[in-house]
């Protein structure tokens, strides 16, 4: 009995030792972080006789950064998203009709599953000998401000994509080629791949032009659309080319952005959803293109440090005449971030849609903001941020989509964002905001979410806690 004691013992210390070395060989780091928030929500909701929605969200991410040698790495971050008080169980299935587990306090049984892959994937140095990093697996992919490639920021998961990716930094200058698969129809449902969407990335960005860096990117969304599976659209296409560029720095002192993107290709199946009159069964083309200046100045010398801001976003759209034609000029996002620049409430995340949500009816967008923020104290920062929303195209007209006619005009709003935020400590940040939008009878129409006739507000409370 003794001598199996002494045998066990001695093999669990060999299998730690051993389990510690490989750990401090392959340079394991771990790390994670809570986020906590607290929302009181009517986005849609523009009517004071009914209560905003209000709910705690939760995520937590664990995450392990993993140096196996000097020419691989990996990368492993798994996130659980909830919402408290989740209760959907029952007694047959202990979880919701969704297939999400319970975890709410009246359930006897907390099944929460919810723990996810976000990010996943290994780096390749040099690969093949060459002067290129390959990255394979799940990966955030984000260029310069998020605007045509970015993780969203603002959603409890973010956004993630399977992808293949290689990388090349010399000097000033930084070159990058991404593969991504957006969808997957499977073999069973779409043999011919016709359902599935993957879209292709090429960047270059070069440090060092008007105090600043300027960015080259182009990016290829190829939808075949061929619905196998899906009714939105049969045999159409719906491909997107994407090419621009982007210059930001500060010169004499002036915070300054400029960019511009044009948009070619087919887009049968978007006009086919819904766009408006055209000739049936010919094909559309895609013709649009958005531009962004931003020209700021802060005064960091001065008591409060405060700056301040003016920028104005144009993504063009598609007219009645430009629907009757079989043309298509209205610009696709992609994988924005659109929660940091069309203002807080995201009332306009659909922007390059005709989406009767979330969007503009596909008449495009034109965003006029100022921006002001100060710190009124060490570790406090106030922002206040101010739009004036229009669409890019008229939207009263013989032909207007979805019964928009009439006194109609561009006007779309206006909105508010004040947010304050706070370094509680080095690992932890407060975030507190307020928004307020006022919606014009053009979006009231335009949006067939919007009920009533008084403005939209939105309050949040934000621990965000890493280690």
């Amino acid at each position: 009995m003794k001598k199996n004691f002494l045998t066990a013992a001695a093999l669990m210390v060999t299998a730690l030792l051993v389990a510690t070395t490989a750990a401090q060989a392959a340079d394991v780091k771990f790390g994670g972080e809570f986020l906590t928030r607290y929302e009181v929500l009517e986005r849609n909701d523009f009517n004071d006789s009914t209560e905003a929605d209000s709910y705690f969200q939760s995520r937590v991410r664990l995450d392990a950064n993993v140096n196996v040698n000097d020419s691989t790495s990996a990368y492993i971050q798994l996130q659980s998203n909830r919402t408290w008080g989740d209760n959907f169980e029952t007694a047959s299935t202990g979880a919701d009709p969704a297939g999400n587990a319970s975890a709410g306090s009246f359930a006897a049984n907390d099944l929460d599953a919810s723990v996810g892959v976000h990010q996943a994937y290994f780096t390749l140095n040099n690969f093949a000998t060459l002067p290129v990093d390959l990255r394979v697996g799940r990966q955030e992919v984000i260029l310069d401000g998020h605007r045509l490639f970015g993780d969203t920021l603002w959603t409890m998961g973010e956004n993630s994509h399977d992808a293949i990716r290689l990388d090349h930094k010399h000097d000033n200058i930084s070159l990058a080629y991404a593969y991504i698969q957006g969808s997957e129809e499977r073999r069973a449902n779409d043999a011919n791949d016709q359902d599935d969407i993957t879209a292709h990335l090429a960047y270059l960005n070069y440090a060092g032009i008007l105090g600043g860096k300027l960015s080259i990117t182009y990016a290829y969304l190829n939808d075949g659309c061929g619905s196998v599976v899906s009714s939105a659209c049969t045999n159409l296409e719906d491909d997107v080319h994407n090419i621009g560029f982007r210059q930001a720095g500060q010169l004499y002192g002036i915070d300054y952005r400029g960019e511009y993107y044009y948009q070619w290709g087919d887009a049968t199946a978007t006009r086919a959803a819904g766009l408006g009159a055209g000739t049936a069964g010919a094909a559309v083309d895609r013709d649009a293109y958005m531009f962004g200046v931003r020209i700021g100045k802060a005064f960091n010398n001065v008591t409060m440090k405060p700056s301040l801001t003016v920028w104005y976003d144009y993504l063009s759209g598609s007219s009645d005449e430009d629907a009757r034609n079989n043309d298509y000029k209205s610009f696709n996002t992609l994988f924005d971030t659109g929660h940091k620049f069309y203002g807080l409430l995201d009332q306009f995340l659909g922007v390059g849609t005709n989406s009767a949500t979330g969007g503009t009816r596909g008449f495009g967008l034109q965003d006029a903001a100022i921006k002001a923020k100060i710190s009124p104290m060490p570790g406090w920062t106030v922002k206040a941020d101010y739009h004036w929303f229009y669409t890019a195209e008229g939207v009263a007209g013989s032909n207007a989509r979805s019964g928009l006619v009439g006194n109609n005009d561009n006007d779309l709003g206006t909105e508010l964002d004040v947010t304050v935020v706070n370094k509680y400590n080095a690992n932890t940040t407060v975030m507190i905001g307020y928004s307020n939008f006022n919606a014009s009878s053009t979006l009231r129409a335009m949006n067939t979410n919007i009920t009533g006739s008084a403005d939209a507000n939105w309050f949040y409370a934000q621990f965000h806690v890493k280690f």
